[in-house]
């Protein structure tokens, strides 16, 4: 049988270093989650009575929450904090996923990363505050006011977790549409002006997306819809703001254009420096 050669060799180290690479990566995140959790735990019924104060704002006096099952009482606050703690350490997720590929990116996509990530984890905090602040008292005072006469509202403490985590999850990612807008028209997919001419399409979408991500009630679509509309409008006038200075020679023809062999080999130089200081971190 003929030996491998050494391409093929390199080919091997090269994914076994990888998948090093991403195993590391993996339990860093996972180790900044279990650090949040143990220091959220202890707090977790506390925080419980934060996330149901909206709710509790709207029920009649002589109406309380319930666990139905058994052991509902201890792990729905845990399951909260799992969520929660996931939630709070994105940038910390983000940053490991961002510090896995960076190596393999040209430095004007490593430039326009970082922002990215940071708009993005804020933006979806932001969702999540507009969500709690601003849907919730809304929504919550509706269904318990169109409760039939005789009808005692006493929500079980784990299904209200299940729903206000899906509106949470659907308003964070709704308010990544400018973030969403930037990257299709930096990379191409699309110009400004076919989605400015697509206004009318958008809205209509905004809606269905609205109707199929929040609970089957006309407030929460609304605040859904509205938002997502008026944040494609802000993604329209940013990246109208910033394309002009990613359209200079040095950013669009230049990055876009084949690559000499010095500059290949000045690429790989980096990439290499930046594999070494990681190892000489590790070590």
């Amino acid at each position: 049988m003929s030996e491998p050669s050494d391409s093929e060799e390199q080919k091997q180290e090269s994914i076994v270093t990888h998948l090093v690479e991403l195993r590391d990566r993996l339990i860093k995140i996972i180790f900044g989650v279990g650090i949040v959790v143990l220091c959220l735990f202890p707090f977790a019924n506390e925080i419980y009575s934060f996330l149901a104060a909206p709710l509790l704002k709207h029920m009649p006096e002589q109406s309380t929450m319930v666990a139905i099952d058994v052991a509902s009482p201890f792990l729905t606050p845990f399951k909260l904090v799992l969520v929660l703690s996931v939630v709070l350490t994105i940038p910390w997720i983000l940053y490991q996923m961002w510090a896995f590929i960076a190596p393999g990116l040209y430095k004007h996509e490593r430039r326009l990363v970082m922002p990215l990530l940071v708009s993005s984890s804020l933006l979806f905090y932001l969702g999540m505050v507009f969500a709690y602040y601003i849907v919730f008292p809304l929504v919550f005072g509706f269904f318990t006011k169109v409760a039939p006469e005789g009808v005692s509202v006493m929500t079980d403490i784990s299904r209200y977790l299940d729903f206000v985590t899906k509106l949470f999850i659907a308003f964070g990612a709704a308010f990544e549409v400018p973030v969403l807008t930037f990257i299709l028209v930096t990379t191409g997919v699309t110009t400004v002006e076919a989605l400015s001419r697509a206004r009318s399409y958008v809205i209509v979408a905004a809606f269905v997306v609205g109707m199929l991500l929040t609970p089957p009630d006309i407030i929460s679509q609304v605040l859904l819809a509205i938002p997502v509309w008026l944040l494609f409008e802000l993604g329209l006038v940013m990246t109208k703001l910033v394309k002009p200075h990613l359209n200079t020679p040095e950013s669009s023809e230049e990055r876009f254009r084949s690559m000499t062999e010095e500059e290949m080999e000045l690429e790989l130089d980096e990439i290499e420096l930046l594999d070494s200081k990681e190892e000489q971190d590790k070590s």
